[in-house]
């Protein structure tokens, strides 16, 4: 019974990190969340990241196919083989990191708010642009403070699993009630319709959408926000066991930063340079 168990550990373990050796790395991205990754008129995924997956593999010289996941499990999806990489808006943060390895990053965007237009919050502002949580100056203090005391009794969204619904349990539980949903998309609508008044993402995802039709009647108030618990950016999440993957990735990734491909996806998708 001893030697079975062994000889099984050993299998799995062997199977967790050849994944850079294999004939094929599997990639998996929500497929939800645009303009990072979602799926197009015909039911084809496209997106910033899924453009930026295909120059990866190439520049990594490795044979790749790319799968649509829910968000929610994505990681205990990665850590139990049922694919090798996860490229879908995956910030690097220390809570993820206690679970999974990651590629450098490849793109950071802050996190800022949304109302509809005819929102009495739609007039707020501060004197910061951005609030960096990593060392807030007595400006960004004063910000934070004001959004804070703005918000206060109004109900605020994000999506299930992101750093930005951790952000808004971690800062603004006391003060707001804080709605979480399954997608982003559903967000939306429930903004549309004053379910919620404040929606909380990533301003790569917003500035595109004030563009269209479905985010005309959208508006960003207040400051963005980054760094802290927002992470290092957003890098492809990887089993820590695969490191021989992660390397090659990470390889693809600076070559494809400085040649500029990277920062010219990122202004097709986002309307602006995303790229580190």
């Amino acid at each position: 019974m001893i030697k079975i168990i062994a000889t099984t550990v050993l299998l799995a373990t062997t199977l967790l990190s050849t994944a850079a050796s294999a004939d094929v790395v599997r990639f998996a991205t929500e497929g939800a969340y645009p303009p990072w990754n979602s799926l197009g008129s015909s039911g084809e995924l496209v997106g910033f990241e899924i453009d930026l997956y295909k120059d990866l593999c190439d520049r990594a010289k490795l044979e790749c196919t790319m799968q649509q996941t829910p968000w929610e499990g994505i990681i205990p999806s990665l850590n139990a083989g049922k694919y090798d990489v996860i490229m879908a808006a995956l910030s690097i943060t220390e809570k993820r990191l206690k679970k999974i390895g990651f590629s450098r990053s490849y793109a950071a965007t802050p996190a800022i708010f949304v109302v509809n237009k005819d929102s009495a919050l739609a007039s707020f502002k501060v004197s910061s642009t951005n609030v960096s949580l990593a060392e807030l100056d007595s400006a960004e203090q004063a910000s934070f403070d004001a959004v804070i005391a703005a918000f206060k009794g109004k109900k605020i969204g994000a999506q299930q699993g992101t750093i930005h619904l951790d952000f808004l349990k971690e800062y603004l539980k006391d003060d707001a009630t804080i709605k979480s949903y399954p997608s982003q998309e559903e967000l939306d609508l429930d903004l549309q319709a004053g379910r919620v008044d404040i929606a909380f993402a990533a301003m790569s995802y917003w500035h595109p959408l004030f563009a269209k039709k479905a985010g005309s009647n959208f508006l960003a108030i207040g400051p963005g926000f980054s760094e802290g618990l927002f992470g290092e950016g957003v890098g492809l999440g990887v089993r820590k066991a695969d490191t021989e993957l992660a390397d090659k990735l990470n390889v693809a990734i600076n070559s494809a930063i400085d040649d500029g491909t990277i920062s010219k996806l990122a202004i097709k998708w986002f309307g602006f340079d995303s790229s580190l």
